[in-house]
């Protein structure tokens, strides 16, 4: 039996140019599905019933609050690009590599899965037992990619505390996922169409 040597690991900083296409997809769903898994794991382990959580919920009150805070969100991204210098929003290139050149129905599926992946860990499981702040802390840390520079970190923690706000106050998972879907969609949007024109 070959032995395992930790010295033998070597971590260095990932140039996103070298990454193709597919290895970005691969890790992209790769990365949401254990998302998913941990998510569900954590869920359980609070001996809580993860289908009773993704329940729909009988009124569209949800909506309401996923839209607004989506709205306010669109609104300070806005200004965000704005106001502050670009590089100062530079995430390393990856959402330009990641929605660069997709499709649209892929975009609207990508927005689809890491909206409903992130947000059953981090609210539904994550936030039950450390509260919002704790969460909103560590899903900052999670988005690596913008560790760089202190505004975008700092967009990445508000925008996920109200993620969490927008979950206490509506009582449904689906509103942070509406609204994370719906920023995420945009997002890609953006970044695509701005290219083609």
């Amino acid at each position: 039996m070959k032995k395992f040597k930790l010295g033998e690991f070597k971590i260095k900083k990932a140039d996103p140019q070298q990454l193709t296409d597919k290895l970005l997809l691969v890790n992209l769903y790769i990365t949401q599905g254990l998302t998913l898994f941990i998510g569900l794991i954590w869920i359980l382990l609070q001996k809580r019933n993860p289908i009773h959580i993704l329940n729909f919920p009988d009124s569209v009150h949800f909506v309401y609050w996923g839209l607004g805070l989506a709205a306010i969100m669109f609104a300070v991204d806005f200004l965000l690009t704005h106001i502050v210098p670009e590089d100062s929003m530079d995430d390393g290139g990856i959402n330009e590599l990641l929605f660069g050149n997709r499709p649209l129905w892929h975009i609207v599926v990508i927005s689809a899965v890491v909206a409903v992946c992130e947000e059953l860990l981090f609210r539904g499981a994550i936030q039950h037992s450390l509260g919002p702040y704790w969460t909103s802390i560590l899903f900052a840390v999670i988005h690596v990619r913008y560790l760089r520079h202190w505004i975008p970190t700092g967009w990445v923690f508000l925008s996920s505390y109200g993620l969490g706000y927008i979950y206490i106050h509506s009582g449904s998972l689906w509103a942070p996922i509406l609204c994370h879907f719906l920023i995420d969609l945009f997002s890609g949007m953006v970044i695509r169409y701005r290219r083609v024109s």
